[in-house]
């Protein structure tokens, strides 16, 4: 059984497991939602929003779940747009999720870019592994124009 923490006079009546700060941002993660990370936690909202004042690397944490929470809503949405809603589920409004989205992007976005300045490696490997994908496709594409005898349309590109 998970060791229990010593509660604090701002949490009375709280018995939290001393794992309570990583259940709640996976459930963040998972469902970007902060009364639902608390619940399944076992903290009481307000508890986990003073962590996340007090604590600098709550907080980037928290961020970081978020984000993670919007990119799979995003891409939930998209497979949804895509090929539709399964028979019998509706759970998922596709218009509210456009709308949480939207409202949230510029959140996402600054999270992105500051994730984004403590690696700037990583943020360059990954632009250039997709201009060599691109250049890949070009070059297939050109190989399949020629094939065909297809005037050329696509100009050359110099790197």
């Amino acid at each position: 059984m998970a060791k229990r923490v010593k509660p604090r006079k701002d949490q009375k009546g709280q018995n939290l497991s001393q794992n309570w700060k990583l259940i709640f941002l996976e459930t963040l993660a998972e469902t970007s939602n902060v009364s639902e990370a608390a619940r399944k936690s076992g903290a009481m909202t307000s508890y986990a929003y003073k962590w996340r004042r007090e604590s600098p690397e709550f907080r980037a944490q928290w961020s970081a779940a978020l984000l993670e929470g919007y990119e799979h809503l995003e891409m939930e949405t998209l497979q949804r747009l895509r090929f539709g809603t399964p028979p019998g589920d509706t759970k998922f409004d596709i218009a509210n999720a456009l709308r949480l989205l939207a409202a949230h992007r510029e959140a996402a976005a600054k999270e992105k870019a500051r994730q984004g300045k403590r690696d700037k490696a990583a943020v360059l490997a990954s632009l250039n592994a997709k201009l060599d994908r691109m250049r890949e496709r070009r070059a297939a594409a050109e190989r399949l124009l020629k094939e065909d005898r297809v005037i050329e349309i696509i100009p050359n590109e110099r790197d």
